[in-house]
């Protein structure tokens, strides 16, 4: 009843099976069945892809080789299909290897597969086919599509029904970042992994790719992606459009407000700190003008843009000078003495009304430095202490002793009655008495 419940292709096979058993028996008896090694692999398949199982034997002896399936039944005996499976194509058969197909693999098809090798006693090695499922696309999902700058945001990445379960990786630009990860077990041994990101952003993240990278060995390079868009306050900047160099009273000054930010700045104003606003500046939008500066005008100025996100300032801190003069040359005192006589001094005297005010060539009166009056005091000083020396090495050079013809002849007397007859004796000669002074 057994037999005649099978068809026709198992009882051709049940009946080859017991003639190649028995065609062995002998040869089973006198060659060792440790001398044959029977060997085969594990194998990883995606779902819907193909497996290859291969069944090879080193040193045979002409025994049979068989595949079963994981519920031991019999895929190939040698080169004969029993299974009526025709996903299990026959590759190659030789007497040293049984390479078997099975096309699109599904999760049924999961198991341990047996290459048995009919020797005394029979062989068996274990082929355990693996199937990968692959996640579905990596869903991306963030709390805000647009942040403030400062304030934390989260994103979530989702990898549905993989088998095994999915690693999620992050990264910010070129930066790595870490995760939380939960995994959740659905039928089948699939999983679905969700992993979520915190993290707080600033304005340089502003259009910065945050990538949900999945890694699962079923998949290469299976990632997502989201570009940040952050606001943040504005940056401000005061730029001097005129004058190049200082302030200088009389002059114009100029400024320009540049402001950037997002969103892009809705208001900007000017302001005087501490101060009222000079009563002729015109403001134009972001620019400030101010005429004939004076020193009135001192002080700090401050442009303040703002948007949704908040506001900033910039500061510019003005300070008027004098206006600018053109400074005199060097006044020249010459003191030259040629023989005790002095050639020449020139000095500038400065009027007592206008003492610190000189002329120029146009007559325009101008207003000359302290120091430049120092100078000139300076000079006029040593000028008349020169003088002073050339005068007194004059008189010095100049000064003797001046003789008279009284009492002439009083220097050859023997002795002083004598020199005083002769004195007296030479007021006779009055009218030839002469004097010579200087």
């Amino acid at each position: 009843m057994a037999i005649s419940g099978l068809g026709t292709h198992s009882i051709s096979l049940f009946f080859y099976v017991i003639f190649a058993t028995f065609l062995h028996k002998g040869a089973a008896q006198t060659i060792s069945a440790q001398g044959q090694n029977l060997v085969t692999n594990n194998v990883s398949v995606v779902e819907g892809e193909t497996a290859i199982i291969s069944c090879r034997v080193k040193n045979n002896d002409d025994s049979v080789i068989q595949l079963l399936n994981p519920n031991r039944q019999t895929i190939y005996f040698r080169d004969v299909r029993p299974l009526k499976d025709s996903r299990f194509q026959l590759v190659n058969f030789s007497d040293n290897e049984l390479l078997v197909s099975l096309s699109n693999v599904s999760l049924s098809d999961e198991g341990r597969y047996v290459c048995q090798l009919y020797t005394d006693p029979p062989q068996e090695a274990y082929a355990d086919i693996t199937v990968l499922v692959p996640p579905g696309n990596p869903i991306l999902e963030s709390r805000e599509e647009i942040v403030s700058e400062g304030n934390e945001t989260e994103i979530t990445c989702t990898a549905m029904g993989s088998k095994p379960a999915s690693t999620i990786k992050w990264m910010k630009g070129d930066q790595p970042l870490q995760g939380e990860a939960t995994v959740e077990e659905l039928y089948d041994r699939m999983f679905t992994v969700t992993s979520r990101l915190r993290l707080t952003v600033s304005k340089e993240d502003d259009g910065v790719a945050v990538i949900c990278i999945i890694d699962h060995p079923a998949v290469k390079d299976f990632q997502a992606q989201k570009y940040l868009e952050v606001q943040y306050k504005p940056e401000v900047q005061i730029v001097v459009e005129f004058p190049e160099g200082l302030t200088r009273e009389g002059e114009n000054l100029e400024l320009t407000c540049k402001a950037k930010g997002k969103p892009q700045p809705h208001q900007i104003n000017w302001l005087k700190v501490d101060d009222d606003f000079p009563s002729h500046a015109v403001i134009t939008g972001s620019d400030l003008f101010i005429e004939n500066l004076n020193k009135s005008y001192n002080g700090t100025y401050r442009c303040v843009a703002s948007n949704l996100v908040g506001e900033a300032y910039d500061d510019y801190i003005l300070y008027v000078y004098d206006v600018l003069t053109t400074t005199p040359p060097p006044t020249n005192t010459t003191i030259s003495a040629f023989q005790g006589t002095v050639s020449h001094l020139s000095c500038r005297v400065l009027t007592p009304s206008h003492p610190f005010l000189h002329f120029s060539s146009d007559g325009a009166p101008q207003k000359i430095d302290h120091a430049v009056i120092g100078g000139i005091v300076a000079v006029v000083v040593f000028a008349m202490l020169c003088l002073l020396i050339v005068l007194g090495r004059y008189f010095a050079r100049h000064k003797g002793t001046y003789f008279t013809h009284e009492a002439k002849g009083a220097d050859d007397a023997a002795d002083a009655d004598t020199a005083i007859i002769n004195a007296e004796g030479g007021h006779n000669n009055s009218d030839d008495k002469k004097e010579y002074y200087i």
